[in-house]
């Protein structure tokens, strides 16, 4: 299936892009944690099956004490992806060697009650064997959220990566330049930037790049005809303004638009 990204608008208002994990990057997390935890539940079976054996108790006892020893091992399952999410940001060591996480709906890390709810509903993604409805619903669903994801009201997503600093190109410079001298504050919430896709990214960015390249004349027409595609999109005017003020409104969109565009998850 292929890999969407979603926009997700914090409580601070602050627009977040995401790219869903899959079906296979999440098969591959959950393989690892069962493989850790089935070597640490061996381990602890073994260590207290050594203890008991050399414990003079009754076959009465002993049934007890496996029932015990059941227990155990159901909390340490259960508590094992519960605490991991809870303390590690939504990562338990098998997601962070797939490089995902879980985060809830709005963008936000889990709480203790989110990350309870999603891993005790993972019995219901069990049924009817080895996870079977979980998977199901995984593929099927647009954001590939299982019942515990449902339930909880969170979403798996690939971890993103920070991005090494690089000198700045001559754009990036000219930019700044701009923007420092005419300051441009573009009051744009995040459900209005969500109408631009990937076709006016790549025209705006296609702009960026050739405008140095322009004569002044060639630059003006290709400002006011950028702009008049992308601002009624996002409710802007372009009427009594000059091309310059255009213009740095177009780079301040550039720069408001460019870190979520221009990530790239691994």
């Amino acid at each position: 299936m292929s890999h969407e990204h979603i926009h997700i608008a914090t409580p601070e208002q602050v627009a977040l892009n995401y790219r869903v994990a899959g079906l296979g990057s999440r098969a591959t997390a959950h393989i690892l944690d069962w493989l850790l935890l089935i070597f640490i539940s061996f381990a602890l079976s073994l260590g207290l099956g050594l203890v008991l054996d050399r414990l003079p108790i009754s076959d009465t006892a002993l049934r007890y004490a496996g029932a015990v020893v059941t227990l155990i091992l159901f909390l340490l399952v259960w508590g094992y992806f519960l605490l991991f999410e809870f303390f590690t940001a939504g990562r338990t060591p098998g997601k962070m060697l797939a490089g995902i996480r879980v985060i809830q709906d709005n963008g936000q890390s889990l709480t203790f009650l989110t990350a309870a709810v999603r891993n005790l509903v993972r019995i219901i993604d069990f049924l009817p064997f080895f996870y079977l409805l979980g998977i199901l619903m995984i593929f099927f669903h647009p954001r590939h959220k299982r019942v515990g994801d449902l339930a909880a009201g969170t979403v798996v997503v690939y971890q993103r990566k920070p991005k090494r600093r690089q000198k700045k190109n001559r754009l990036e410079k000219e930019i700044e330049k701009r923007l420092e001298v005419n300051p441009v504050a573009l009051e744009l919430d995040a459900w209005t930037l969500k109408k631009i896709g990937s076709q006016e990214w790549k025209l705006i960015e296609t702009y960026m790049k050739r405008l140095p390249a322009l004569l002044p004349r060639e630059q003006k027409e290709m400002t006011l005809q950028v702009a008049g595609i992308l601002f009624p999109l996002l409710g802007m005017e372009t009427a009594n303004q000059r091309s310059d003020q255009v213009e740095n409104k177009l780079f301040a969109l550039y720069t408001l638009l460019k870190e979520d565009w221009q990530y790239e998850a691994e």
